[in-house]
């Protein structure tokens, strides 16, 4: 065979006899075309079996070649067999098929873009516009007090929330009566967003699924985890991680939920947050500072996160696991609805020294908790939550999460 290679083509035979025809092909050496006359399909001084040791040069030549030069037909039918109508419907099919392979071009559809992160006021005014009549009727927003309780309370008790604050705290009831709803494009984009910001992952989750596992449900499904708080619950931890001030202690939340002993499940943990601070809300625990301010959402959130720090800060520095949970969240939430304006400072100063830190000293953060050292044991043995807090409507209730 000779050195260059050159595109040829097998004869057909028809009866035995040989049509003399003449065609030229283009032969590539060294990058320059050389012209070289066929006939009968095969170049001169080629025989038949040098020509079919050829047959692998094909393949690394373009498609277009192999059209222009009418080769398709010729190899699908394998050389001297006969070509049948099922072989013909083959190489046709294949054609096309090739065809259209030399033209697709990659397309990313609309469906496949990940889905914008929300802010805390967005989802916040998705509910402000939406007709939450039928919650309302629901919402219990004080403690029934009866009898001698009702007197003492009038008497001792916390100051009443502003007239003119009404509404906003309803509306904070009314989303805590509200479920997740699939079919919101909002109520998705807080899950997704909750997600992306403690995993920092750029793309979609499925709905259901382990992977909620990892930031701390309990299930495939963090619907499942809401029955106590309603949507507030993703509300809150909407706020924690969107709001730029709280992200760093999200996340530092969240990397101790990781820890090898002292894990526990975050999100679990942020829903009785929440359930702390709805109970605080309907003893009028808040009434005074939302008096103060003139808002309730604002200040809930800001007592959601204070909860939620000091919780951190007492699990950490006392070391504490999942076998203790019961017990520090009856613990917190008793001190956080008896001390609300001290909870609200600590969280200020803290923020405050993240803000502006100390570069000539390293001043602990506020802590409510005792101190230790830090332990760095291997993992325990794992254990699991069993339930989330409930929310009583007519009693003072403790937030639990086992």
């Amino acid at each position: 065979m000779e050195g260059d290679s050159g595109v040829t083509a097998h004869t057909e035979g028809l009866n035995g006899a040989f049509h003399h025809e003449c065609k030229e092909t283009e032969e590539l050496t060294n990058g320059h075309s050389n012209h070289k006359p066929v006939m009968n399909g095969l170049m001169p001084g080629h025989s038949v079996k040098e020509h079919a040791n050829s047959s692998s040069v094909l393949k690394s030549l373009p498609i277009s070649a192999l059209k222009q030069n009418g080769l398709l037909q010729s190899l699908a039918a394998g050389g001297k067999q006969p070509k049948t109508e099922r072989e013909s419907a083959d190489v046709e099919q294949a054609r096309e098929e090739w065809e259209a392979l030399e033209s697709i071009q990659p397309v990313v559809s609309e469906e496949s873009s990940p889905t914008p992160l929300i802010s805390f006021n967005e989802a916040l005014q998705h509910f402000q516009t939406t007709d939450l009549g039928e919650l309302l009727k629901k919402i219990q927003p004080t403690i029934r007090r009866t009898g001698l309780a009702t007197f003492t309370h009038f008497l001792f008790g916390p100051p009443r929330l502003h007239r003119e604050l009404l509404e906003e705290r309803d509306l904070v009831f009314a989303i805590a009566q509200s479920s997740l709803d699939n079919s919101q494009a909002v109520h998705l984009r807080v899950l997704q967003t909750i997600y992306k910001r403690l995993t920092g992952s750029k793309l979609d989750c499925p709905r259901f699924g382990t992977h909620w596992e990892n930031v701390g449900f309990q299930g495939t499904d963090p619907a499942t985890d809401l029955r106590g708080t309603g949507f507030l619950g993703l509300m809150h931890a909407l706020y924690l991680v969107m709001d730029p001030e709280t992200l760093p202690l999200a996340r530092d939340i969240f990397k101790l939920s990781q820890h090898p002993t002292q894990n526990f499940p975050f999100c679990v943990m942020s829903i009785n947050m929440t359930c702390i601070a709805l109970h605080a809300l309907r003893e009028e625990a808040l009434s005074k500072e939302c008096n103060r301010r003139q808002q309730v959402v604002g200040v809930l959130n800001e007592f959601y996160v204070a909860t939620f720090l000091h919780l951190y800060q007492l699990w950490k520095s006392q070391q504490k696991t999942v076998s203790d949970s019961g017990f520090v969240l009856k613990e917190v939430e008793l001190f956080a609805k008896k001390n609300p304006k001290q909870m609200l400072r600590r969280l200020d100063v803290f923020l405050r020294e993240r803000r502006y830190p100390d570069p000539t000293a390293q001043r602990p953060s506020p802590c409510l908790g005792g101190r230790g050292a830090r332990s760095e044991g291997t993992r325990g043995k794992e254990m699991h939550f069993t339930g989330v807090c409930e929310l009583p409507l007519n009693m003072e209730g403790e937030a639990r999460l086992i």
